[in-house]
């Protein structure tokens, strides 16, 4: 007879880190991360040890964590992550704090969020700033709906910035020409093509499209820069993330195409992360 499987058996015998098998086993039992503890002991039905195991497996095998739970937390909100969207991740939320304080004395701002994924950009800034009216494109109609479910459940649906707009658009094509916007940001596809990273850890799992432009990448970066001044109001202001040795290329590309104030940001791991300017008008 076998012994009794409790969630403390399966987290010492689990292959993967204690972090994510936690993560995993929480999600299969829908209990809080405390209960953990407290229920340690409890013995497992066979049926919930069996879908724990196979995530095990999946993860096991390379499969992100976020991807296997369909979450994950981004400034302080879950997001709903599918195969189609990027994951979220902590560095960016540098570039929501700077379009933040970017809005600070501006009354009723607006914000265009190119190549939105999950939208975790564009809800965030909206979450923050309720008065801010919002528009999120991108090119891919999965990653809109996506980002569709995630703001109709994260955002108020009474907030006075209105509803989250989100429109299919390879960057500005399909954008109202007389829309002006107080801040533009991005955060798109700037691995070079044949980088090693794309076959490794999570990103063989995330869409090829979402994280390389095929290219040099540097080309998503020269279009969204080229088409900044039509879209911006006079003092906007762009911000675009981009790959850890890229900061002194974007910033180039923005002074060419005449911003001022060009500087860049860096991300707590000390990494010049984002690139931006003010577009004088």
């Amino acid at each position: 007879m076998m012994d009794p499987v409790t969630p403390a058996a399966l987290l010492r015998a689990s292959l993967l880190s204690p972090l994510e098998a936690r993560i995993l086993l929480t999600h299969v039992l829908g209990w809080r991360h405390t209960q953990l503890i407290t229920r340690s002991d409890e013995t497992l039905d066979g049926a919930v040890v069996e879908r724990y195991r196979v995530l095990e497996a999946r993860r096991v095998a390379g499969e992100p964590v976020a991807q296997l739970v369909g979450a994950r937390e981004f400034f302080g909100l879950d997001f709903e992550v599918t195969p189609d969207v990027l994951i979220p991740r902590p560095e960016t939320e540098l570039l929501v704090e700077t379009a933040l304080a970017a809005l600070e004395n501006i009354s009723r701002p607006r914000v265009l969020d190119l190549g939105t994924g999950t939208g975790a950009i564009a809800v965030a800034i909206a979450s923050m700033r309720p008065d801010t009216q919002v528009w999120a494109l991108d090119r891919s109609a999965e990653a809109l709906a996506v980002a569709a479910r995630n703001a109709a459940r994260l955002l108020d649906a009474k907030r006075p910035g209105g509803a989250m707009v989100l429109q299919q658009s390879d960057w500005y094509d399909s954008l109202d020409t007389a829309l002006r916007f107080n801040v533009i940001v991005s955060n798109p596809p700037y691995i070079a093509s044949g980088d090693p990273h794309l076959s490794e850890g999570d990103l063989r799992f995330e869409p090829r499209g979402a994280l390389t432009d095929e290219a040099d990448g540097l080309s998503a970066i020269r279009q969204i820069v080229a088409g900044a001044p039509t879209p911006l109001a006079a003092n906007g202001v762009l911000w675009i993330e981009h790959g850890y040795d890229q900061a002194e290329a974007v910033r180039g590309l923005l002074s060419a195409q005449g911003f001022v104030q060009v500087h860049s940001k860096q991300d707590l791991a000390g990494i010049e992360r984002i690139s931006g300017g003010m577009w004088p008008g």
